[in-house]
């Protein structure tokens, strides 16, 4: 199931960790000795021990003190747990597939519990201990996706329930492509919403800057009354008597506030994309193609905080260089490891991780947006094996998501402070011959 919660990422060393508090009655403290401790990809403690309280890490490095009653668990290999960038699992399947979505749609609203509670379980054999879902997988505006942790609990537990805006083009449930002009098309639509965004959110600006200066000038009306009240008093008396010696009706004056600015009406799908183009949530776009691709840089470039992430890219490889200078990430999928797909990309190439990381291009690799978590590491063991770097591959299912997705002081590393993710294994994690030993999950261990 879904569970877990995050907590704040030190910067880790060889030996980390605060004095651990004492545990609660039916607490256990957790601790993993390894051969190998990979605190992230390229920075290694040999012979480490990890130790975990309360769900999180509070301590790593060389001969710690285990406290009694600890739980003692010994591998060959350390490392944090596995993270989906792209993926459905445990979402209502109709939710999933839903091509109706909007932008302020939330994806956490579908999250089922109760559904195939097997694949979670699947995903935690297979050392996914969180993943970012998505619904609206064929929607152009597929909504608000989630960071959520995987775990053998009955009830989900959100982590992150705005993770990211998402969308997609030119893909269909039909398996028909659209034409070109249509694909093109949907990214203009894609721009327009966000275009509809910054205004919305630039006329929230201005209420707030207009709110602000009608407030000043009350307050600085209401000051001059108060402080001239006697002298506005006696001439008001006085007038009202020349008015009645004269015979003349006598009108008072009346004081005249300046119209209250107008709020702009709330619209959650305006907010949502004004989130995006403000930089607030990365946006991810599935787009594959190379028309679409050149149209999707093109039109978004002026947008200069918008932080967009490309998933799928299957022709992305020509664009690697404007990639690279703009700072787009690509989730790539390597294969379909026989799950269909609605779409003419049945067949990724399993070598474009490898390509687009030496062009420059930082990878994140994916379960293609399905519930199919579970073979992830064995979709960066293909790719390493179709020529991505080892450690390159194995940040692409840890710390590269975490980063992306705002969670690099919580999950994809192991330090103090970080939820207690861990995977042990009896060798290397991207040796499909290793076994994965443990999956300790938010503390727990789950798998073993």
């Amino acid at each position: 199931m879904l569970a877990g919660l995050f907590l704040s990422l030190p910067t880790a060393a060889d030996h980390l960790g605060p004095v651990p508090s004492p545990l609660l009655a039916g607490e256990q403290a957790v601790a993993i000795r390894a051969e190998r401790v990979i605190l992230r990809p390229g920075e290694e403690l040999e012979n480490g021990t990890i130790l975990i309280e309360r769900g999180r890490i509070v301590a790593i490095g060389k001969d710690l003190a285990v406290p009694e009653g600890a739980r003692v668990i010994e591998g060959a290999v350390a490392c944090a747990g596995f993270i989906d960038p792209w993926s459905s699992l445990g979402l209502d399947p109709s939710s999933a597939a839903d091509s109706n979505s909007t932008p302020g749609t939330r994806s956490i609203d579908a999250l089922d519990p109760w559904h195939r509670v097997h694949e979670r379980q699947e995903a935690l054999r297979g050392g996914v201990t969180a993943a970012r879902i998505q619904l609206g997988r064929t929607s152009p505006f597929a909504g608000i996706g989630a960071l959520v942790q995987t775990d053998e609990g009955s009830k989900p537990v959100v982590v992150l329930e705005d993770a990211c805006m998402a969308g997609s083009v030119g893909i269909t449930r039909s398996g028909r492509s659209p034409d070109v002009f249509d694909r093109v098309s949907e990214v203009d639509r894609l721009i327009g919403a966000l275009e509809k965004g910054k205004r919305y959110r630039e006329a929230q600006i201005d209420f707030r800057k207009e709110l602000e200066k009608w407030l000043k000038a009350i307050t600085e009306k209401t000051t001059e009354l108060e402080k001239d009240f006697k002298k506005a008093k006696k001439d008001r008396e006085k007038e009202e008597k020349d008015a009645k010696e004269k015979a003349k009706e006598f009108k008072e004056k009346k004081y005249k506030e300046d119209k209250k600015p107008r709020r702009t009406r709330p619209d959650p799908d305006d907010e949502a994309m004004a989130r995006a183009v403000e930089g607030e949530l990365p946006l991810v776009v599935e787009v594959h193609r190379a028309s679409e691709i050149r149209r999707l840089l093109e039109k978004t470039e002026p947008f200069e905080r918008l932080r967009l992430v490309i998933a799928g890219g299957t022709e992305a490889l020509s664009f690697a260089k404007e990639l690279v200078v703009r700072k787009i990430p690509v989730i790539v999928y390597p294969t379909p490891l026989g799950v269909g797909r609605a779409d003419e990309y049945e067949a990724h190439d399993p070598a474009l991780a490898g390509e687009l990381a030496r062009a420059g291009v930082r990878v994140l690799i994916g379960s293609g947006g399905g519930a199919n978590a579970r073979e992830l590491r064995f979709l960066a063991a293909l790719a390493v094996g179709h020529g991505l770097d080892h450690d390159q591959a194995l940040a692409a299912i840890t710390t590269a998501p975490a980063q992306v997705f705002d969670a690099s002081a919580r999950i994809g590393a192991l330090a103090p402070g970080c939820s207690g993710d861990v995977l042990v294994f009896d060798g290397d994690p991207l040796d499909t011959r290793s076994g994965l030993r443990f999956v300790v999950a938010h503390g727990l261990v789950v798998v073993q």
